[in-house]
Order: C-alpha cells, then sequence, then structure tokens
C-alpha cells in the first residue's frame, strides 16, 4: 500500500469524466487500498475519488469518522431528495471552502471491491461525500457549482475537505 500524491488545480486529470472500470481485478483492488490509505493519511478526510490521484476511473473511496469505509467502482446516483446548503472543501482545492446545494438524502449505486452490486441510501455527511465524489468522477469540482463562487472563502490549514 502507498500514499498516492493529491492531484490539484490546474491539473487536468480533475476535469476529465472518468473510465468505467471493466474488471475488478487486482491492479483495482490495488488501487483501491492505496486510495484508502492516502484518504486516512490525513485526519478528517472524508472521500477520495480515483482522478485525485490521477488515475481516470470510477472508483471511490469514502471514510465517515466512526463508520465502515465505503468502496464503489462506477457508482451513480439514482435519487436525490430534499436540498440543503453546506459547506464544503476539496483535497484538490485546498486551502478553500464554500458553500453548496446539496441534497438532503441520495440513493446510490455501483459495485463493491469484490464486484458485486452495492446500493446506498445515505442522508447528511455521506450523502454529501457521495455527490461530492461522484462529481469528481465526471470532471466537475464543488467550485463549478454556481452557488459556489458567492461564497468560495480561505480556510485555516487545519479546517478540512472532502
Amino acid at each position: 500500500m502507498a500514499v498516492l500524491p493529491i492531484r490539484s488545480l490546474p491539473d487536468s486529470v480533475l476535469k476529465r469524466k472518468a473510465r468505467k472500470v471493466q474488471t475488478v481485478d487486482g491492479s483495482i483492488k490495488k488501487l483501491i487500498r492505496d486510495m484508502l490509505e492516502t484518504m486516512h493519511a490525513e485526519p478528517g478526510r472524508v472521500g477520495l475519488a480515483a482522478p485525485q490521484v490521477g488515475i481516470p476511473l470510477r472508483v471511490i473511496v469514502i471514510g465517515i469518522p466512526e463508520e465502515e469505509d465505503i468502496v464503489l467502482i462506477n457508482p451513480e446516483i439514482v435519487r436525490r431528495r430534499g436540498e440543503r446548503i453546506v459547506d464544503e472543501g476539496c483535497l484538490s482545492i485546498p486551502g478553500y471552502f464554500g458553500q453548496i446545494k446539496r441534497a438532503e438524502s441520495v440513493t446510490a449505486k455501483g459495485r463493491d471491491q469484490n464486484g458485486r452490486e452495492v446500493r446506498i441510501k445515505a442522508e447528511g455527511l455521506l450523502a454529501q461525500a457521495l455527490e461530492h465524489e461522484i462529481d469528481h468522477l465526471n470532471g466537475t469540482l464543488y467550485i463549478d457549482h454556481p452557488e459556489v463562487r458567492e461564497t468560495l472563502h480561505k480556510v485555516q490549514p487545519e479546517e478540512t475537505g472532502l
């Protein structure tokens, strides 16, 4: 396992749509292990998408405190409910936070690290993390959402991001 370097703007891999994973093989499982280690290397980080480590594949990992880590391959949001305004940051845009509209709850589907189909119903921080990381797979950063530009602000180094 290895801690991978995080890509940040203006790296073009962050703005491209990631490719679907065709087969969950040893290389994908190694990528997942490395992504989990990278995500946990810094306290307070709750999610990571493969493009953020320079790999343009549809793989995300999420680690919500006091819950089991989530791995999703080829994830997609299949349902959104409600709307709320949340503060959001990103490892790939260090030093900034902004307010963004996110769903109150989402349902996502994809495959786990063993290739089995999974469906996740989420609220709160987990719903926000799913939307944020899946946005990455589509080449969208949180600052690309129009409402964020008005609220974007610089933060102290100890503040965290998704």
